[in-house]
């Protein structure tokens, strides 16, 4: 088992527009937690629910209704639960910058919300009569990843692993993002689309567009297949020795016991 915490990928430019996106992300979450009991009213309203997209379920007489066609991106902000956004967060947090570095701001949000259309749209074709609202940016963000592999399949993404023992690892992009897709696969064959749970067609039809259409949306000379910055399944190894003490100025000096 492992959790990804960070790329090596250098950062090229502040990339503000992810910024926003997660504290958008971050604002909508505290106005659900901050509704209490009503927060499932609020994901009925404002998420999304593909029998109301196409037409086949009608909300209930005197709730509260937006245009079901609002609702596509409205979902995109909103979470089911503390670990599904700060999940949804850290992978944004992660691989967003890149993608955004890669796109341009302007076009790194128009390619977010294109993703997150299409994440909508895979799931709903999937399940057209459901009456279950689907929330999460996790749509989006799949598009996110699949603009990364695409870009960056051979960058390293460090990782913690918790097995025998707890340490990080570099470990290469295409395996960390591979594996994760190959995990939505088999989870969607096994999943029922029009039943409460995680949205596993939102996510495979999100990576996939995100996989096209940066192609569309990277700017001129920006290359596809970049090389790692850092060397891949290195183990981060803290140096120490008996004896040794670091003084003010960062270097070592030997203790009256060595």
């Amino acid at each position: 088992m492992f959790l990804p915490i960070r790329d090596d990928n250098p950062h090229t430019l502040t990339p503000y527009v992810n910024y926003g996106l997660i504290i958008a992300c971050a604002a909508a979450f505290l106005w659900q937690l901050s509704l209490g009991e009503g927060g499932d009213a609020a994901v009925a309203t404002f998420g999304l629910t593909p029998g109301q997209l196409f037409g086949t379920v009608t909300p209930e007489m005197g709730s509260p209704t937006v245009p079901a066609i609002l609702t596509v991106f409205t979902s995109m902000f909103l979470h089911g639960g503390w670990m599904h956004f700060l999940g949804n967060m850290l992978y944004l947090w992660i691989f967003g910058d890149n993608i955004e570095a890669s796109l341009g701001h302007k076009r790194y949000l128009v390619f977010y919300l294109v993703c997150g259309i299409a994440a909508a749209l895979a799931q709903c074709l999937s399940a057209p009569t459901s009456d279950v609202p689907m929330i999460g940016a996790s749509g989006a963000i799949a598009g996110v990843l699949g603009a990364y592999l695409v870009l960056h399949p051979r960058s390293n993404i460090k990782v913690f692993v918790f097995m025998i023992i707890i340490t990080t690892i570099n470990v290469p992009a295409f395996i960390v993002l591979g594996l994760w897709f190959g995990g939505q696969l088999l989870s969607s064959a096994a999943a029922d689309p029009s039943a409460p749970g995680v949205a596993f067609m939102a996510h495979i039809g999100g990576f996939v567009a995100g996989a096209v259409l940066v192609f569309l949306f990277k700017q001129r000379g920006v290359r596809v297949l970049s090389p790692p910055q850092s060397k891949a399944f290195a183990v981060e190894r803290r140096p120490y020795r008996r004896g040794s003490v670091p003084d003010a100025g960062g270097r070592t000096t030997r203790g009256p016991w060595s």
